[in-house]
């Protein structure tokens, strides 16, 4: 019960996006962060009100936070297609290899 909770965590959680993902990922943040950074910059100056200039900051810093860092569906459209590994040499390993001395086989 607590491995199949454990896995359902680490599959919503882990994170596996695309490279156009990534890309869409940080034009988001950027653009969510400019436009609530705005937002909250004028409605502070024009209410002279700091504390709500804040708390409309954090709320939007917490509103791209949600958009931006679960992989979400729309992250994952452009999968790598990596190519077939065909008939790589394998990484021969030393036979006698002397490390401070000590033969290591």
């Amino acid at each position: 019960m607590a491995d199949q909770l454990l896995d359902m965590v680490r599959e919503i959680t882990e994170g596996q996006i695309d490279f156009e993902g990534q890309k869409l990922a940080e034009t988001l943040s950027t653009v969510l962060l400019s436009v609530v950074g705005l937002i909250a910059f004028v409605v502070g100056y024009v209410l002279q009100d700091i504390k709500l200039a804040v708390y409309i900051a954090l709320g939007g810093t917490a509103l791209t936070f949600l958009v931006v860092v679960p992989a979400w569906p729309f992250f994952k459209k452009n999968p790598v297609q990596w190519l077939p590994v065909r008939g790589a040499p394998a990484i021969a390993v030393p036979q006698n290899l002397v490390i401070d001395e000590k033969a290591i086989r």
